[in-house]
């Protein structure tokens, strides 16, 4: 068998080079397609992680100073605490970072004119000794150059702060810096008190840095940053400080993270419990969070066009089986078995078939340089190809196997005594057919309906059900894409779906970190005519629930008039109730009606009622999945009120205005508000009213705004291209159906439209059964998409575009009859005479 399949392959080369030629391109486009997708999402996946390993990423920052009382210090760096926290055990290496409270002097700024956003912070100048931000944590360089480590006169700063401050690279700033004694004395804010030193520098370069890299709005509001060159810091270290913190790269890495915290804990007690302490590994956790929706939507598109590819290529397997029937029944005649007549075409086949995939790896290699999507693309350390070996090599395997063990079935199947019997039940003429001519239609439009429905018999057979079955998943596949992509524009059009549940926030200073004056702010609220409803809120880190350690809560009082909005359960009614985030339940292992323990470090354990689940908003280190409501009395009043200032209140009110929307005269009522709270507070405690903030999640939606329309495109193009090729191969199969419809009459136009109308009854069909299917998958896979990212739920169903997309194919099937259409109108009479 194998030496007569050899000489059948090498003989008929050159008549079905054509096919394998198309099988091979086919393969290896649509095959690089689906692996690059997929390789892409694990690629972007993984990218911050690449990210933050290139920058020599420290373990474990905690505060070593803070110039104030509360905190048991009046300096702000403390070179003798630095050095102990150095010799902590398991401590590799340290890299110090100090903070100045530093007022940038507008009027040097050479007629560029500083801009601060309602809520916004100003920049943080902080200035390193030694290696952080340098050769450990590495900030990435935008424009410009790093600043000289030896020159007090040069600084970098990240374009948010650039852009604040109105500066670019080559502009020279002053900054006036108050010393320790000044940070203590009641007027410290009065415009009158003069810095202690008031140097200049040049922005000499624009950073990145890894914490602003995936981050939410309510993050960008505070992280413009200035960064001092180690020869600055020096100079101000002693004198200036307002803080200073060490970033420590640990022997074992992040294995000894929990034992230098307790060591650091009970070498600075009352410093460590009121800061805490930060593990780069939550940055890492957070921005692989915000990441993840896009390499869902990319591996979902790799998966869709991999099943998409193995069904169109089976279709041409099976056209080129089809083509060989009458020389397999001859082989078959001449006395081959069974096995040797099905052998047939099946080694040219798995040629093909193993070449596509090669170009396949090939083309998803090329492709590799477009990913990683998402804000991390702009700072990754290696943007050109990459060799995903695990996706190339699976999916090569894959490949083979499956299209070649597809051949194998086909062509057993397809075997001429098989082949027979399928005839033989295949002469029932079509039932449809049968009623089109019934009911009176012209004739092109009956033969038009036959061609499409009745696959015929023997040397006039063609593949109609699987053009059918193509042109349904098509339809079903472009309804999905199309339903997602809604879905998602909903998502981003409706900020209750992610959690921000009203329609302006007025936040306290510095983007919700001090307080509000409560009597006050209510009362102005309460006789806002604009506004219906509001709800002061606290955000605090510092509550452990279960066995979650410092688990971002929103403290509101029970029955807020506005809260998040709510997967299951009901509100906080009551001080012993919890409401968490998804993914804090999962971690908790909780259920509703469960209980959790939550402890403020304060007074005894409380076990809380879990009476609900919602989507929190980005604000105050919530986020969609992750966190808790709370009664506010839970959070301690220490917590409350971080900056110990003299006002006391609020965080923020979450507000909803009459017209239920972000409008103009609501907001222009709140800037009034709080412009009238900072008049009459000598602290200034109102940042100002903010609209939507949106997480990371949504920030990024871009990326992923292309990927349905994409899949729809290219998918849509496999399916017009497949129904061209079965339409030339009934033209071409069924000449004589169509010289004898000449000769007894027809015009070229007339048989123009046969094909025309068989064309459009196979779109027609896609569309009764594919267009069901498709919002139902859409939906589907909406839902899945939503819960990963823990959105609440809401998928849209867009009836005008499905409408326009029907209509459209319907067009289309016109548009691509017209070729056969040609062809079938120029067959000669001759073919019958």
């Amino acid at each position: 068998m194998l030496r007569v399949t050899r000489y059948r392959f090498q003989a008929t080369l050159r008549q079905r080079r054509a096919g394998y030629l198309a099988l091979v391109l086919l393969i290896g486009l649509v095959g690089g397609l689906a692996l690059g997708a997929v390789a892409g999402a694990r690629r972007t996946q993984s990218s911050f992680s690449t990210y933050a390993a290139s920058t020599n990423p420290s373990n474990l920052e905690v505060f070593t100073a803070f110039g104030n009382p509360a905190f048991g210090s009046t300096k702000g760096y403390e070179p003798a605490i630095v050095a102990k926290v150095s010799r902590l055990r398991y401590v590799h290496s340290q890299g110090v970072i100090v903070g100045f409270n530093g007022n940038l002097d507008s009027n040097v700024l050479k007629g560029f004119h500083p801009f601060v956003a309602a809520a916004e912070k100003p920049p943080v100048i902080e200035g390193t000794l030694g290696v952080e931000y340098l050769t450990q944590d590495r900030v990435t360089l935008v424009s410009g150059h790093l600043a000289d480590p030896n020159n007090p006169h040069q600084a970098v700063m990240n374009a948010q702060a650039a852009k604040e401050l109105g500066v670019h690279v080559g502009s020279v700033v002053q900054v006036g810096f108050y010393s320790d004694a000044q940070e203590l004395l009641p007027d410290v804010g009065d415009p009158s008190l003069k810095p202690f030193r008031a140097p200049t520098f040049t922005l000499v370069g624009i950073v990145v840095f890894s914490q602003n890299v995936v981050e939410d709005q309510i993050d960008a509001l505070g992280s413009s940053e200035v960064l001092l060159s180690p020869a600055l810091t020096r100079e101000l270290a002693s004198c200036c400080a307002y803080y200073s913190y060490s970033a420590l790269q640990l022997v074992g890495g992040a294995s000894h993270v929990g034992a230098v915290e307790a060591e650091v804990a009970h070498l600075l007690p009352q410093l460590s419990a009121a800061t805490g302490s930060d593990r780069p590994t939550d940055i890492e956790a957070t921005a692989d969070r915000a990441i993840k929706p896009e390499a869902i939507a990319l591996g979902v598109f790799g998966g869709l066009a991999g099943l998409a590819l193995l069904f169109i290529a089976a279709q041409v397997i099976g056209r080129q089986l089809r083509l060989a029937a009458d020389e397999r029944a001859t082989l078959r005649a001449l006395g081959a078995d069974p096995a040797m007549a099905a052998a047939d075409g099946v080694i040219g086949i798995g040629l093909a078939v193993t070449l596509g995939s090669l170009l396949a790896i090939a083309v998803a290699i090329a492709l590799s340089p477009i990913a990683p999507l998402g804000p991390v693309r702009p700072v990754y350390p290696s943007l050109g190809v990459a060799f995903d070996w695990t996706v190339l090599g699976l999916g090569f395997v894959a490949m083979v196997g499956v299209l070649v063990a597809a051949s194998v079935f086909l062509a057993w199947n397809r075997a001429p005594h098989r082949a027979a019997v399928r005839h033989r039940a295949a002469e029932r003429p079509s039932a449809v057919a049968h009623a089109a001519a019934a009911s009176g239609l012209p004739t092109p439009a009956v033969t038009g309906i036959r061609f499409a429905l009745d696959p015929g018999t023997g040397t006039n057979a063609v593949p109609v059900r699987s053009a059918i079955v193509g042109a349904v998943l098509a339809m079903a596949v472009v309804i999905a894409t199309v339903t997602f992509g809604a879905s998602l524009n909903s998502l981003i059009a409706r900020p209750p779906l992610y959690g921000w549940n009203w329609n302006y926030a007025l936040l306290s200073g510095y983007a919700g970190d001090e307080d509000l004056p409560a009597h006050q702010t209510a009362t102005l609220l309460a006789h806002d005519s604009e506004l219906v409803a509001a709800s002061g809120v606290y955000l605090g880190d510092g509550l452990r629930i279960g066995d979650q350690a410092q688990v971002a809560v929103l403290g509101v009082s029970p029955n807020a008039a506005v809260a998040p909005p709510l997967l299951s359960g009901h509100e906080v009614e009551a001080p012993n109730q919890i409401v968490l985030a998804a993914s804090t339940m999962a971690a908790l292992h909780g259920h509703l009606h469960g209980t959790v323990v939550v402890r403020n470090g304060t007074g005894p354990p409380k076990r809380l009622v879990i009476v609900g689940t919602a989507t929190l908003p980005a604000i105050g280190g919530l986020e969609m999945g992750s966190g808790a409501v709370v009664d506010y009395r839970l959070i301690p009043p220490a917590l409350r009120n971080a900056q110990q200032s003299t006002v006391t209140g609020p965080n923020a009110y979450f507000i909803r205005t009459r017209d239920g929307d972000d409008s103009p005269a609501a907001l222009r009522s709140l800037q009034k508000i709080s412009h009238t709270i900072n008049a009459t507070n000598d602290d200034q405690p109102s940042g100002g009213a903010v609209s939507v903030l949106r997480p990371a999640e949504i920030l990024d939606s871009g990326s992923i705004e292309l990927i349905p329309t994409v899949l729809g495109a290219a998918l849509a193009l496999g399916a017009v291209v497949a129904l061209m090729l079965t339409l030339l191969a009934s033209v071409r199969r069924r000449r004589r159906d169509l010289a004898l419809l000449k000769t007894l009459g027809l015009s070229g136009r007339q048989l123009a439209m046969v094909v025309a109308w068989q064309s459009s009854v196979a779109v027609a069909i896609g569309a009764i059964v594919g267009v069901p299917l498709g919002i139902v998958a859409g939906r589907v896979l909406w839902d899945l998409f939503a819960g990963e990212i823990h959105a609440v739920p809401a998928p849209s169903v867009p009836g005008l575009s499905i409408v326009v997309v029907v209509a459209a194919a319907l067009i289309l099937a016109n548009v691509v009859a017209a070729i056969p259409g040609r062809i079938a109108a120029r067959t000669p009479t001759a073919l019958m005479l």
